[in-house]
């Protein structure tokens, strides 16, 4: 097939209030708190919690990224004004041992956080649901205390719900981290912003559907020309009729649900293709970087 779709068609819909109530109550608390290191994600609230205060930027997930285009990133976020950016993996631990260091760097080299009754350095890891904040510091006590983990970490987003209280990251020197719930903006800007959100997990499937997130997938993969989900489920050729796609997907796996069908002589049961489950499986796959890496941005 040559031609996909040139643009998601959204369908009307209208962007719902992703937006729980322990997010507000975790973004009073954050914004209301004395943060010195913050690990921003990139919600525009948490941007303005920061005010002047020093801050690293932790691009988590590497793993999951088509780094390609990462000094596209860097470049876009340095025209935004940020110059402490850190690319890391909390799976194999790699470059978290350069954030306590930048940390240590940041703090020393300003003149509002220089007290000489100060003893010990406190942070707080904000950001989007979902991108492994709590694996951050986790990951920071098993380099530098040795210890096992201190925070929950899930593969959905609102695991952590609230601020939660210090937690040791470190003893020379001496620091520590708070937790903090994922906390998206109130106002999502569009439809298809989104779907982005969601189909990177910052979004509960449920609240936005598996059968939109999963044809935005495919929507996505068709147009940067990742065909992988071809090989994996069994396909025949790329496809871009999700309906398609997931009955094959559901054929491969063996998914099938009961659907009764009325007929002239009564109820019968059929076995039909889970869609559901397909999607399930589908969205699952990209979320663990086996459908190939793209770029959402």
């Amino acid at each position: 097939m040559s031609g996909w779709r040139e643009r998601f068609d959204t369908g009307g819909r209208e962007v719902a209030r992703w937006f729980p109530g322990h997010m507000a109550k975790g973004r009073r608390e954050v914004t209301g708190r004395r943060m010195h290191i913050p690990l921003s994600g990139r919600n525009p609230l948490l941007r303005e919690a920061l005010d002047i205060r020093p801050h690293l930027l932790v691009l988590n997930k590497m793993d999951l990224a088509d780094l390609t285009h990462k000094s596209r990133i860097l470049k876009c976020l340095e025209q935004q004004g940020l110059s402490h950016i850190l690319f890391t993996d909390c799976l194999k631990d790699e470059n978290i041992e350069k954030i306590v260091p930048l940390v240590t760097e940041l703090v020393s080299n300003s003149q509002r956080y220089q007290r000489a009754e100060n003893v010990e350095a406190c942070m707080m890891v904000i950001g989007v649901p979902n991108v492994g904040k709590s694996s951050v510091i986790n990951s920071l006590r098993r380099l530098h205390l040795r210890k096992g983990k201190a925070s929950s970490v899930g593969a959905e987003p609102g695991i952590t719900r609230a601020v939660l209280t210090k937690i040791q990251v470190c003893d020379r020197p001496l620091m520590f981290l708070l937790d903090t719930p994922g906390v998206l903006s109130p106002r999502i800007e569009s439809v298809e912003i989104g779907l982005k959100l969601a189909l990177c997990g910052a979004i509960r499937d449920h609240l936005v559907g598996e059968d939109v997130i999963a044809d935005y997938l495919l929507y996505t993969l068709n147009r940067q020309q990742q065909f992988s989900y071809v090989e994996r489920y069994g396909l025949a050729s790329p496809c871009d009729e999700v309906e398609t796609v997931l009955k094959g997907i559901a054929l491969h796996l063996g998914k099938n649900r009961r659907v009764k069908v009325l007929t002239g002589t009564g109820d019968v049961t059929v076995m039909a293709p889970n869609y559901n489950a397909a999607a399930v499986d589908f969205i699952g796959s990209f979320r663990k970087g086996l459908l190939g890496k793209v770029m959402l941005d």
